[in-house]
């Protein structure tokens, strides 16, 4: 009786990686391979299966066949499998706490991703995320109740140094069933005096002339988003996946001004734990880079 054939676990974690990124060329990034090496691994899964894994598309684009969809979630559970048992047997080389903080539209663009691939390099470190407005923020930070937080650019101070992670056009958002963009004034969510974003809206919409008034103040952009996807009123967000309800408005579409460019800056504490903070710092510099990259903003 012959024994069934071993599956590689680098086999199957690259696939896990292809199907994740949809491309051969980002799978390999991940594991610092080229497209052609990932290529060739997937060939080689497949030949060992005896079946097809992936229909590639024009371009990079690739999707799953029905035993790639199955594969996939075994997968996951193989890999979960094996790396909790390296991990026991492997004394983590960081361990410690880290605080990081983000306003809440920011922890759902990149943060996933950089915590997870985190979490995947330094198991042992726990990584306390503080989700508040990028003022309360700061305060936090100087206070040193942060390790490291991002904000939006305008909260910055002087003495304190910042790093730009991404750029991009601020734009104008209206519900998808109601039109609130057509009232005199219009009405707008947005946040807190201090934010940077409101100073901004309410700045180009006083330079133009269009009358406006401050229908709904809320502590963060998502609870900004609630009366726009009820058709109450308008807000300014990022070009970035809205929720549904919700859809870009053309600032030319409505006579509204255009809105500036934003940034997303990172800071430190002024005494946070190393090296845990340099590690979660540098995964979340290179997330930023790959969501800039899929939505055109730039790193």
């Amino acid at each position: 009786m012959s024994l069934p054939h071993g599956l590689d676990p680098d086999l199957l974690r690259a696939f896990v990686y292809v199907a994740e990124e949809q491309s051969f060329t980002r799978a390999g990034q991940r594991v610092g391979r080229t497209q052609a090496a990932i290529s060739m691994q997937m060939q080689k899964l497949e030949t060992m299966l005896g079946k097809t894994l992936l229909h590639r598309g024009r371009g990079e684009g690739i999707e799953l066949t029905p035993h790639g969809v199955y594969l996939l979630g075994r997968a996951r559970e193989l890999l979960a499998l094996n790396d909790d048992i390296w991990r026991n047997f492997q004394a983590p080389a960081i361990s410690g706490k880290v605080c990081l903080g983000t306003p809440d539209d920011y922890a759902l663009q990149f943060l996933p991703e950089a915590l997870r691939r985190f979490a995947e390099s330094y198991p042992a470190v726990e990584v306390e995320v503080v989700c508040l407005p990028s003022n309360e923020l700061m305060e936090r930070l100087k206070a040193g109740r942060l390790d490291l937080t991002l904000v939006s650019e305008g909260h910055e101070t002087k003495n304190w140094p910042a790093e730009p992670l991404i750029s991009g056009p601020l734009v104008w958002v209206t519900s998808q069933r109601f039109a609130p963009h057509k009232q005199d004034p219009l009405p707008l969510a947005l946040a807190e005096h201090d934010c940077a974003w409101r100073r901004a809206t309410t700045r180009a919409l006083d330079k133009s002339g269009r009358r406006y008034r401050i229908a709904y103040v809320s502590g963060s952009a998502t609870g900004s988003l609630v009366p726009v996807m009820a058709g109450l009123a308008v807000t300014c967000a990022i070009a970035s996946p809205l929720p549904e309800g919700v859809r870009v408005l053309s600032a030319q579409e409505e006579g509204l001004p255009e809105l500036p460019d934003f940034s997303v800056l990172m800071m430190k504490g002024k005494n946070p734990p190393q090296p845990v903070t340099d590690r979660l710092a540098e995964h979340i510099v290179e997330a930023a880079a790959r969501e800039a990259q899929k939505s055109g903003w730039r790193s």
